[in-house]
């Protein structure tokens, strides 16, 4: 079958392996959907960070590994032991690996994992592939007519859910959001369903600030040409945001985000920085603001995200800028979201089979199992 394969910095591979066996308690999905991430790029531009170059203490496994941790698929085979999943069921995967034994994990913060994997990156496992195999418990079902492209959003807008989670908004009028990468607009999505009056969302991209306004941004704000914290306070009767977001992974968005809230306010942090930061410590400590980090999501966040996007309190469809082939993973997909950050936010490989015996290309929704 086909793969994507990481070998190290700049060299990704589209390669024939072979078909993985489905053990006890597991299911084998054909992918449909595989969403590009930003940690996909980092792996792509500055080596492996999160790929596992000796034996990964919960896999074993270690370069080279199949990509792909966004993603969506229908089951086509179920192991021993299993006992929810059922074949031609439409998943969504939650891609997260835990070693259940460390001290977060212990207290069941399993998504704080010592030695936290992921399917796409700390093993021969991932969604780049014609067939993947994961855990029963991993395989999250979709509802029946669930569009598969809307399927392979639900892992990063998950990540947006839980990032809100981390701070209460419960009486927060105004929240800030710097950065309107993928996960900042998936923030954005997420405060505007849950009924969040105000979003100030900062970004320097003209194209990106225009779909933050398409998908309900109060006021889209351009930290290049205005006083950001002055703006949001002349907003806020000289307060400051309620809560913030930082998800720009820049030096400067996170001092705006910690400037931007008020006396008490909370700034979460979701970005992943390449170098340290520094913050304003004196400023936190005399306006006692809250400032917490996010990774990734908990138990019942994906069928949460699921829920919302079925019933309609999330759309998240905007944010899907291109559909390629497997084949064009590398030109198509991490070089033009690294050439064309403002063109492009969420970039899906579509995922297809091929049909040796009519010699065409058939599609993941004309499949019947």
């Amino acid at each position: 079958m086909r793969a994507v394969r990481y070998h190290g910095p700049r060299d990704i591979r589209v390669e024939e392996v072979e078909e993985p066996v489905c053990e006890v308690e597991e299911v084998k999905i054909r992918p449909a959907f595989v969403g590009i991430c930003g940690s996909d790029i980092h792996e792509y531009l500055h080596g492996p960070a999160t790929v596992p170059c000796t034996p990964h203490p919960i896999t074993r496994q270690q370069m080279p590994v199949t990509l792909g941790h966004e993603f969506s698929g229908t089951i086509v085979e179920i192991g021993k032991g299993v006992t929810r999943a059922k074949v031609g069921d439409q998943v969504a995967v939650k891609p997260d690996l835990f070693d259940g034994g460390c001290a977060a994990c212990l207290r069941g913060w399993v998504n704080c994992c010592r030695n936290l994997g992921f399917v796409g990156f700390s093993g021969s496992a991932g969604g780049l592939s014609d067939y993947v195999v994961v855990k029963e418990e991993q395989a999250i079902q979709l509802p029946e007519g669930f569009p598969l492209d809307l399927g392979a959003l639900v892992e990063p807008l998950t990540v947006a859910w839980h990032v809100v989670n981390r701070c209460s908004t419960q009486d927060a009028r105004t929240a800030l959001v710097v950065g309107a990468g993928p996960i900042g607009l998936a923030v954005l999505l997420v405060l505007k369903a849950r009924g969040m009056e105000s979003v100030v969302v900062v970004e320097t991209s003209p194209e990106r600030r225009e779909l933050a306004s398409i998908l309900g941004a109060t006021h889209v704000l351009d930290p290049q040409t205005e006083d950001i914290v002055a703006a949001v306070r002349a907003m806020t009767g000289d307060a400051g945001a309620d809560v913030a977001f930082e998800c720009s992974a820049a030096q400067a968005g996170l001092d705006t985000a910690v400037k931007g809230i008020r006396a008490r306010g909370t700034v979460t942090i979701v970005s992943l920085y390449g170098e340290k930061p520094v913050i304003d410590a004196l400023d936190v400590v005399l306006r006692e603001k809250h400032v917490v980090g996010a990774v990734i999501y908990e138990d019942g966040d994906f069928e949460a995200v699921i829920e919302a996007i079925w019933s309609g309190q999330l759309n998240p469809r905007p944010l899907i800028t291109n559909k390629i082939r497997m084949e064009d993973i590398v030109d198509k997909g991490i070089k033009a979201l690294i050439g064309g950050r403002d063109k492009q936010v969420k970039i899906l490989v579509d995922i297809s089979l091929k049909s040796e015996a009519e010699g065409r290309t058939v599609r993941h929704d004309q499949l019947r199992l």
